[in-house]
């Protein structure tokens, strides 16, 4: 009996065509994508729908909690993975937001494409295939939430979109892919030893968390706006290992004994450090004023994150415990 993969298709790139004012825009669906690999999958039973039709800059986490509704829904309805095809903008936060959400054995993975299927050399189609042999496989039971593209398999918790416009754009700078594909086969060898967090979308939505990410020479009126009228939480992507400038780090402490403040790096790769650096600005100094290291998240996946725990009503070591984690 051949497994079952389902596709749900978001837009973005991979199913976008050409506009006669210029460029290109969402435009292809869920069988249109599929119809494009039908060949290559005969072993693979797929059946595709169009749940969207968005740039993926203008998707909503909201709909993306929709996804993973749709996602439990397919498994428990019998099939052996689930596909997402969406625009790349936003596919890292797509599928860190559903590994959070999702807690299955089959795989769930995400996709798109970094060339239109108009230009040359389109990537989509490749990348669609390498997706649903990824989600029907069983050595990518239990890994995850998965970004499949250019034939490597990355963690959700890892990936990164890192360049503008080559197939090759993402990347896990932290750990590297954890598998690939080759000549149809896929490979797992390298699954986290770790599950994430299970949170719950909150029927009311997210709560505000803001992304503070303030020039070298900031000389604090962001955080000064932020205690005039307090968001729910706040990730400040700082420099380096985890510092900002000397005049921030009181404004930050102050902020932090209001609401909580998680500190995380702007590299892009490594763990914020916590007993380094000693300087007014350091990691030792913010943390010590009360915010939260994020570990190895980066700031958008910690924005993330903190707004989930936020959600489910998680205090301050709850909140400590699961960036620890």
């Amino acid at each position: 009996m051949k497994p079952k993969v389902q596709v749900f298709a978001l837009g973005g790139t991979i199913a976008m065509a050409p506009r006669r004012e210029g460029g290109v825009a969402p435009g292809l669906d869920g069988d249109d994508l599929v119809g494009a690999v039908r060949a290559w999958t005969g072993d693979v039973e797929v059946a595709a729908e169009t749940l969207l039709s968005l740039p993926s800059a203008s998707l909503a986490f909201a709909e993306i909690a929709q996804v993973a509704d749709r996602a439990r829904a397919a498994v428990a309805a019998g099939a052996a993975g689930v596909v997402v095809t969406q625009g790349t903008d936003t596919l890292e936060e797509t599928a860190f937001l559903l590994d959070l959400l999702l807690d299955l054995q089959a795989p769930v993975v995400v996709t798109g494409a970094m060339r239109a299927p108009s230009q040359a050399g389109p990537d989509g189609p490749a990348n669609l295939f390498a997706a649903i042999q990824t989600a029907a496989s069983s050595e990518a039971r239990g890994a995850g939430v998965l970004l499949v593209f250019n034939d490597e398999i990355h963690a959700a918790r890892f990936v990164a979109k890192r360049h503008t416009h080559k197939p090759s754009a993402f990347v896990s700078p932290l750990a590297g892919p954890i598998g690939w594909i080759a000549e149809g086969r896929v490979r797992v060898p390298l699954k986290p030893v770790r599950p994430m967090p299970t949170l719950v979308w909150p029927a009311r939505g997210l709560p505000e968390v803001v992304l503070l990410a303030g020039p070298p020479d900031d000389g604090g009126r962001l955080v000064r706006a932020l205690l005039a009228d307090p968001p729910a939480g706040v990730v400040v992507q700082a420099m380096g290992a985890g510092h900002t400038p000397r005049v921030l780090a009181p404004l930050l402490g102050e902020l932090a004994d209001r609401i909580p403040v998680v500190l995380a790096s702007r590299t892009g790769a490594g763990e914020t450090l916590r007993r380094t650096y000693g300087f007014h600005g350091s990691e030792i100094d913010l943390t010590q004023r009360g915010l939260i290291p994020a570990g190895w998240l980066d700031a958008p996946k910690a924005r993330i994150l903190l707004a989930l725990l936020l959600a489910d009503g998680a205090d301050r070591s709850r909140i400590i415990a699961a960036f620890d984690d």
